[in-house]
């Protein structure tokens, strides 16, 4: 056996484990599970089944990754779940595989941080750069775009969108969309700015921010209705940046937060 993975670890025959791969001891490691090369896996965790992850991740004592999803419907299903890679997974952290009601994929995107005790639950959605504060809770189909941050205890409704670059408070109860770049918070969330902070880290320019700022006017300070104020939002200069606040705008089944 490699000499990276423990005497004690439990490995199913049927799983692939690449070189470098070191897996801690009194880990179980479930069917068809893939796991890339410099994967550290902690003592102690689990990874059920049917999970695809990539490389350089670190996955810490007690994770639960793979499991079956907390649905009702589910009755077994072949479903799945993709880790990309130098994700950070923190201790007691839970993901669930999806269902047959969405995509039957749960997806996890590159360089997340997620912090103990945080749950995903059945066919999320994150993408890259996306911190998760300990013990948030974000419920099934909810999908969450790069560099978003979201608060300890923070909850999210399922089925909700959180667009890339906001920032969600510690304790808030999510009920709607979060448009791209919006600070929220409360039970329930309300807005009340735009992270220009985390814009500046980023290095959005002067005129970038400015531009945004003016968008964020028309939504949440004229009064406008959605519909009006994306039609104001459109005549401005085009940006990328200005795009993804668009296309935050328009993709909000649930209506935005506000």
């Amino acid at each position: 056996m490699n000499n990276l993975i423990h005497l004690t670890a439990i490995i199913d025959n049927s799983a692939e484990i690449a070189e470098g791969v070191s897996i801690g001891p009194y880990s179980v490691i479930g069917p068809n599970v893939k796991i890339g090369s410099g994967t550290r896996i902690a003592s102690h965790v689990l990874i059920a089944r049917n999970t695809r992850i990539g490389k350089d991740n670190q996955i810490f004592s007690f994770a639960s990754v793979g499991e079956d999803p907390q649905d009702l419907k589910f009755s077994g299903e072949e479903t799945w779940l993709e880790i990309g890679d130098r994700n950070k997974i923190r201790e007691s952290c839970t993901i669930h595989r999806g269902t047959v009601q969405d995509n039957a994929l749960t997806r996890i995107g590159n360089d997340n941080l997620l912090m103990a005790y945080t749950h995903i639950a059945h066919d999320c959605q994150l993408g890259n750069e996306v911190i998760l504060s300990t013990q948030a809770t974000i419920a099934g189909h909810v999908k969450i775009d790069n560099h978003a941050i979201i608060g300890g205890l923070a909850g999210i409704h399922q089925f909700c969108h959180i667009g890339s670059y906001c920032m969600i408070g510690g304790g808030s109860i999510i009920l709607k969309d979060v448009p791209a770049y919006i600070m929220t918070g409360g039970n329930p969330a309300t807005a009340f700015g735009m992270n220009y902070e985390g814009m500046k880290r980023r290095g959005f320019d002067t005129e970038t921010i400015a531009a945004l700022k003016e968008a964020y006017k028309i939504v949440y300070r004229k009064q406008l209705t959605l519909e009006k104020a994306i039609e104001q939002i459109e005549v401005m200069p085009a940006s990328k940046e200005l795009d993804i606040f668009i296309h935050s705008l328009k993709n909000a089944p649930r209506g935005i937060i506000r």
